[in-house]
C-alpha cells in the first residue's frame, strides 16, 4: 500500500511539473531505472535519494509532507529494525584500484573465516576522498551483511565543532538497532557494552567516518566476528592495528591516470579526449585531490561549451592562493580550485554559501540554511541545489546537506574577509532552533514558556502539525542544537543559549536521554550564572537537579539545590512557590521523604496565600504523596478528597489522575482493598482521557497488585498484560517485567491447583 502510494504521488508530481523520466533523472541526480522502479510500486527510496527527488520537484511543503508520509511506511515492514545509514553511493566513482583488491580481500576473509575486520582508510590530507572510499566499499559489499549498515561522521577534524563524544554516536547506533531511549543507558562504558552486546550475533557494516584518534574509536566496535569495521581518519591509528588487529589501507592523492578517468567520469570522455593536454593540465592544477577535481568537473559540466584550455587559462587567474592551508603548492593550488568554483556561482549563492560555513553542526537541513541566510525555504533548497551540484555540497543518508571541512574553512575566511562576525545569522539560527522547539514541544503536551516571544526577522518557522512531526524535526536538529551549544560562546548569544536550552530540555527529558539533558543544562544554567539572572538560574539549576536526581547522582543535585535555596530571597512569591515545588520533587526523588514534604508544603501555602487555586491543587497531590509515603495515609486520603473536585474543575486530567492513584496507594495501605481499587481505577479512566498510556501503565500495576491480594487472580493477570502492552507500544523496558509479573501469577496458580 505504501509503495503504491508513493508512485503515485511521484508519478503525479513528475507529470504536473513537465518531466519526462529523463529528465527528472537529470535534475535529481537518481537513475532512471529508479525512478520507474519507484513509479510502479516496486520500490521505495531512501531518505536521502527522496529529498533529491523532492528538490528536484521543487514540491511545496505540503506535498513534500504528502510524500515523506508515504515513504516512511517503509519502516513498518518487517525489515524496519535493520539500519540503512550509508550515504549515497557516487556513480561516477573512480580509481583506487589496489585499495579496492585490497579491501574485497579483506572482506572476503569475513565470509571465508569469520574474521572481524577494521580497516582505517588513510591520508595525507583532507580531501584526498577516504569518504568517498569508505562508502563506495561498504556499498559494493552490503548484500553479505544482511543486517544493515550503521555510519556515523565523527568529526574528529573540523574546525567548527568539537569531535563527537563516543557515548552520543553510540547512543545513535543503539537507537538505529531498535534499542528505546528509555533502555540507552549513560556513560560511553554501559552504552558500549549494550552495543557490543546487541551486535554480538549480527553481521554488520559499521563505517566510523572522520575519527580523530583510536580512544574515540574503540567504544564503537562491535563483537561480532560478522562484522565489518571501516574506519576514515587523517591519522595512522596505528595503535588500532597493534592492539585491534586492525588493517591499515592508505590512501594518497590520485594518479594522473585515475584523476583524469575521474574528470572524464563527470564531464564527458569526448570533452577530455578533444584536448587532452588541457584536460591534463587541469586535474594537474587540482593537485590530482580528488575533492578538487570534482569541484572543477562540477563547474565544467555547468559549462558545456567551455573548451578546457579556457578554463585553464580561467583557473590559473583565479583570485590570489590563500594561505590557510599552505602546507605546499598542493594545497595552495585546491584553494585557487574553491576560489574558481566559488567566483562562478550567483552572488544569492554565494552569499548562501557563506553563511552555510557558519553552521556549527556536522550536516545542516534546508530550514536551518533558510534561517542562517534570512531567506526563505523554497529559495534555500533552490541554492543548496546549486552548491551541490557544484559539488560544495553533498548529501548524508537522511537528505540533509553536509559541508567538507576543507570547504567550510574556506567559506569561513570569506566570511571574515568581509569583516563580519556572523552575529545576525547564529541569531538566526538560534531563533530557529528556540522557536521550532516550542511548537513541537506542544505537541508533545509540554508548555515550556509562558510568553510568545516573536521569531526574528528572517528565522523559519516550521509547520508541524502532529506529535510524528514534532519528534522528526527534534532528531533532524539535535546535533545542530549539541554543536551550537558548545560552540557558540559569543557573550551577546548568552541569552539564546540559555532560552535554547530551556526549550530543547523537555525533548532530552520526553525521551529520557538523561546525558544529553544534563550537559544541556550545564550549559543554560552557565549562561544564567553569567547574566545574573535569578529567576533563570532557579529554572536552570532545577532542571539540572531533577535530572541529576533521577540518575541518582545525589551529591551533584544536592549542589544545585542549595543554590536554588539561595536564590529565594531575590524572587517573587510565584517563582518562590515553582521553586519549593521542585526541591520537593527532588528530595522525594532522593527519597528524603520528610524534605521533600516540608518543601510542599511551603509552595502550597504560597499558592493559598496568592489565590491561586489551580496551582493549589495541584500542590495538594504533592503534599498527599509524601504523607501516604510517612505513612500517614489518612492525612493524604483527606487532602486528595479536597484536591480532586478543584482538579476536575479546573479540567486538569494528569493531576486529577494522579489525585486518583494517590488516594487508592492510600486505601491500598491500609487495606481497604475494594476502596483502592475503586479509585485507581478511576485514575485510568482520567489518563485515558488525558492520552497519558505510560502513567495509565503504572496505575495498572498497582491496580493489579491490590487486585492479587484480592484473591482476582485472572483481573489481577488482565492487568499486568495491559500494563505490558501499553509500555510496549511507547518502547519502554518496564514491559518486561510486567509480564514477568503476569507469567510468574500463573506459575504460582499452576503450583497451587498441584498441591
Amino acid at each position: 500500500m505504501g509503495r503504491t502510494e508513493f508512485g503515485r504521488l511521484l508519478r503525479e508530481a513528475r507529470q504536473r511539473s513537465l518531466l519526462t523520466l529523463e529528465s527528472l533523472a537529470e535534475a535529481s541526480g537518481v537513475s532512471v531505472r529508479a525512478i520507474s522502479d519507484m513509479e510502479r510500486g516496486q520500490s521505495l527510496p531512501r531518505q536521502a535519494t527522496l529529498s533529491e527527488l523532492m528538490d528536484a520537484l521543487e514540491l511545496d511543503e505540503d506535498e513534500r509532507r504528502r510524500f515523506l508520509e508515504a515513504s516512511v511506511l517503509r519502516a513498518e515492514g518487517p525489515a524496519g529494525r535493520v539500519p540503512r545509514q550509508l550515504p549515497p553511493d557516487l556513480a561516477v566513482f573512480r580509481g583506487r584500484t589496489r585499495a579496492l583488491e585490497t579491501v574485497r580481500e579483506l572482506t572476503s576473509r569475513i565470509a571465508d573465516r569469520g574474521g572481524h575486520v577494521v580497516v582505517s582508510a588513510i591520508g595525507g590530507m583532507a580531501g584526498v576522498g577516504k569518504t568517498a572510499f569508505a562508502v563506495h566499499w561498504a556499498h559494493h559489499v552490503a548484500d553479505r551483511f544482511p543486517d544493515g549498515q550503521l555510519y556515523v561522521n565523527l568529526r574528529g577534524f573540523e574546525d567548527a565543532a568539537h569531535p563527537l563524544d563516543p557515548a552520543e554516536a553510540l547512543g545513535g547506533f543503539l537507537r538505529a538497532l531498535g534499542v528505546s531511549d528509555d533502555d540507552i543507558p549513560r556513560g560511553t562504558e554501559k552504552r558500549g557494552a549494550l552495543f557490543r552486546e546487541r551486535t554480538a550475533s549480527r553481521r554488520l557494516i559499521v563505517v566510523l567516518d572522520n575519527a580523530r584518534d583510536e580512544e574515540q574509536v574503540r567504544p564503537l566496535l562491535p563483537a561480532s566476528t560478522g562484522c565489518l569495521t571501516i574506519i576514515t581518519s587523517r591519522s595512522r591509528l596505528a595503535d588500532l592495528a597493534t592492539r585491534e588487529g586492525a588493517q591499515l589501507v592508505g590512501l594518497d592523492v590520485w594518479t594522473r591516470e585515475e584523476a583524469l578517468a575521474a574528470l572524464s567520469a563527470r564531464i564527458g570522455e569526448d570533452r577530455c579526449r578533444t584536448d587532452p593536454k588541457a584536460a591534463a593540465r587541469l586535474v594537474e592544477l587540482c593537485g590530482h585531490l580528488p575533492l578538487a577535481v570534482a569541484i572543477v568537473a562540477a563547474q565544467l559540466s555547468a559549462m558545456p561549451q567551455l573548451p578546457l584550455r579556457v578554463a585553464v587559462r580561467d583557473l590559473r587567474g583565479a583570485a590570489p592562493l590563500l594561505d590557510a592551508l599552505s602546507a605546499g603548492a598542493r594545497r595552495s593550488d585546491v584553494r585557487t580550485v574553491f576560489s574558481w568554483s566559488y567566483r562562478a556561482l550567483p552572488p544569492e549563492t554565494a552569499l548562501l554559501f557563506r553563511h552555510l560555513a557558519l553552521h556549527p553542526g556536522p550536516s545542516v537541513s534546508a530550514a536551518a540554511a533558510a534561517s542562517l541566510a534570512g531567506i526563505g525555504v523554497p529559495e534555500a533548497r533552490r541554492h543548496l541545489r546549486r552548491l551541490a551540484s557544484a559539488n560544495l555540497l553533498s548529501r548524508d543518508a537522511e537528505g540533509r546537506y553536509v559541508l567538507h571541512d576543507l570547504v567550510r574553512v574556506y567559506g569561513v575566511e570569506l566570511v571574515e574577509a568581509e569583516q563580519d562576525d556572523g552575529l545576525g545569522a547564529r541569531t538566526r539560527l538560534l531563533d530557529y532552533l528556540r522557536h521550532n522547539a516550542q511548537a513541537a514541544n506542544r505537541f508533545l503536551g509540554i508548555t515550556v514558556a509562558d510568553e510568545d516571544v516573536p521569531l526574528a526577522d528572517g528565522a523559519v518557522s516550521v509547520p508541524l502539525g502532529t506529535r510524528e512531526e514534532a519528534l522528526a524535526w527534534f532528531r533532524q536538529e539535535e546535533a545542530t542544537v549539541s554543536s551550537a551549544l558548545r560552540s557558540m560562546d559569543d557573550p551577546r548569544l548568552l541569552r539564546f543559549r540559555m532560552t535554547l536550552t530551556r526549550d530543547w530540555v523537555s525533548y532530552y527529558s520526553l525521551m529520557g536521554r538523561w546525558s544529553e539533558e544534563i550537559a544541556a543544562k550545564r550549559i543554560g544554567l552557565d549562561a544564567a550564572v553569567r547574566l545574573d539572572d535569578p529567576a533563570a538560574v532557579i529554572q536552570n539549576a532545577s532542571h539540572l537537579a531533577r535530572a541529576l536526581a533521577e540518575t541518582g547522582q545525589a551529591a551533584d543535585a544536592d549542589r544545585h539545590v542549595e543554590l536554588m535555596l539561595g536564590q529565594l530571597h531575590r524572587l517573587g512569591p510565584v517563582e518562590r512557590a515553582v521553586t519549593e515545588r521542585t526541591v520537593g520533587w527532588v528530595r522525594g526523588r532522593q527519597k528524603r521523604h520528610d524534605e521533600a514534604l516540608h518543601h510542599a508544603r511551603n509552595a502550597l501555602e504560597i499558592f493559598r496565600a496568592l489565590g491561586d487555586d489551580r496551582a493549589a491543587a495541584r500542590e495538594m497531590n504533592a503534599v498527599g504523596w509524601y504523607l501516604a509515603l510517612l505513612g500517614r495515609y489518612e492525612e493524604t486520603i483527606e487532602l486528595c478528597e479536597e484536591a480532586i473536585p478543584l482538579l476536575r474543575r479546573d479540567e486538569n486530567l494528569r493531576i486529577e489522575a494522579a489525585a486518583w492513584d494517590t488516594m487508592g496507594y492510600a486505601r491500598h495501605r491500609l487495606g481497604d482493598l475494594g476502596g483502592a481499587i475503586a479509585d485507581y481505577q478511576e485514575s485510568l479512566r482520567v489518563y485515558g482521557e488525558a492520552f497519558d498510556d505510560y502513567n495509565r501503565a503504572e496505575v495498572l500495576e498497582h491496580l493489579a497488585s491490590a487486585q492479587q491480594e484480592q484473591g482476582s487472580r485472572d483481573d489481577a493477570r488482565a492487568s499486568w498484560l495491559r500494563a505490558a502492552e501499553l509500555l510496549s507500544t511507547i518502547g519502554s523496558p518496564h514491559a518486561a517485567r510486567m509480564r514477568a509479573n503476569a507469567e510468574a501469577l500463573d506459575a504460582s496458580g499452576a503450583s497451587s491447583e498441584q498441591a
